[in-house]
């Protein structure tokens, strides 16, 4: 490396290959003078570079990522400075940016998009719960440490409760808010925008307004036509209407950070994480023990759920050794599973004959009975109906109409019976 460009020295680190450079700052591989030789990425920052407003940047990213310790989020472990410099020491992420993980793959299968998307969420949500907004979202400033996401670069981040409101323009403008970018109020919806851009980017790849000029890019953001997903798309129904929800350029119509939070294709009690695994096995000791005891259906549907965390923990698990012997257990999971799903439809289909067979006597036994015997036919229709899958209000319609004739049939025998006793009384 030539002297002019070598990097600056820094007490207890050796600074290697520059990672990337902005308007302000140089990022590079660093590594402790320790006998651990731990990896960092260190930011230089230029202290003549830095006008008023990108020093009030540089102290808003240290102060919250001073405050800030989440497993989605890139961490501050120190800072230093000397007369030329400020040196911001964080942890050190491998694979890039996702921005080059896009590229490499052109397009994300929809499962790994929601996987990427829930890291983000839940690094959302913790920041949201701490009313920290973002205001720079972009797959350049999401970083992979192996298979896990972490968000990185606050300096344009601010503490914002839901009702303030600011003006200034911040962000990259291809991921910006249209509120942002027609300099209208705007609050900390604008990172659920974002969100929404990078995930249209992870699935077709390309942002919604990609444009060959800013003035281009501009123009359609301004636009007041809806956004729609591109001619073909093939995605699942959950995740159109996310994307979609969004992607709405109104932000008063825009979906709530709640709505997002507990949106059915975010599923953040279903994410891959450190806790799946936990919650797999706590449920699945339930499943054995009810599969013990003789209770199939329970049985079946704690194995159920149980398997909707032992997948996400085999996503999360980075041994693959590990990893396998969680595919083996699945597998024998799965296997018990469908075993219970056939003994409990045939115990369906046993209960369901029997209850057929007693229906058909009653209606043998009612037949100079016509007020019961329509009851019991009517009841026949809806129960046939419901066995054939229907689940509509015209069954519900039928059983209730014989709950009618029942209770006017149990009307006219119980006048009956008190006329009976009305006359053998007067005799």
């Amino acid at each position: 490396m030539a002297a002019g460009f070598a990097p600056p020295k820094l007490k207890d680190f050796i600074l290697t290959e520059k990672l990337g450079s902005g308007t302000y700052a140089t990022v590079y591989k660093a590594f402790r003078k320790t006998d651990s030789r731990e990896a960092v990425a260190v930011k230089v920052v230029s202290k003549k570079s830095l006008n008023k407003s990108s020093m009030e940047n540089l102290l808003t990213e240290i102060e919250i990522l001073k405050t800030v310790r989440h497993p989605h989020i890139v961490q501050l472990k120190d800072f230093q400075w000397d007369s030329d410099n400020i040196y911001l020491i964080l942890e050190w992420c491998s694979g890039g940016d996702l921005s080059r993980f896009i590229r490499s793959c052109q397009i994300l299968p929809e499962s790994v998009a929601r996987r990427c998307l829930q890291q983000i969420a839940c690094a959302l949500q913790f920041l949201h719960e701490k009313n920290i907004s973002h205001l720079d979202l972009k797959p350049q400033n999401i970083l992979l440490s192996g298979n896990v996401l972490k968000l990185a670069d606050f300096g344009f981040a601010q503490y914002m409760s839901p009702w303030d409101e600011q003006q200034a323009l911040r962000g990259s403008p291809l991921y910006m808010a249209p509120e942002m970018v027609c300099r209208r109020h705007y609050d900390a919806r604008v990172d659920l925008w974002s969100v929404g851009v990078i995930l249209y980017e992870a699935l077709f790849g390309r942002a919604p307004f990609a444009s060959r000029s800013f003035a281009e890019l501009e123009e359609k953001i301004r636009s007041e036509k809806p956004i729609e997903l591109p001619p073909g798309a093939r995605v699942s129904r959950d995740c159109r209407d996310l994307l979609l929800r969004l992607l709405e350029r109104d932000p008063e119509s825009r979906i709530t950070f709640d709505e997002f939070f507990l949106h059915p294709f975010v599923d953040l009690e279903h994410m891959p994480s450190a806790e799946s695994l936990g919650k797999a096995k706590a449920l699945v000791l339930q499943a054995v023990q009810k599969d013990q005891d003789g209770e199939r259906s329970a049985a079946l549907s704690l194995y159920c759920s149980a398997l909707e965390h032992f997948v996400p923990a085999i996503h999360y698990e980075t041994d693959r050794q590990r990893k396998e012997a969680l595919r083996q257990k699945v597998n024998q999971y799965v296997s018990r599973a469908e075993e219970l799903k056939a003994l409990v439809r045939s115990d369906n289909k046993i209960t369901f004959e029997k209850a057929k067979s007693t229906r058909n006597i009653l209606i043998e036994m009612s037949r100079d009975q016509p007020r019961l015997l329509t009851a019991l036919e009517v009841a026949s229709t809806a129960v046939a109906q419901e066995e054939s899958g229907a689940e509509d209000y015209d069954t519900l319609d039928l059983y209730q109409q014989s709950l009618g004739e029942l209770l006017l049939a149990l009307a006219g025998k119980c006048s009956f019976v008190f006329c009976k006793h009305r006359c053998t009384f007067y005799i």
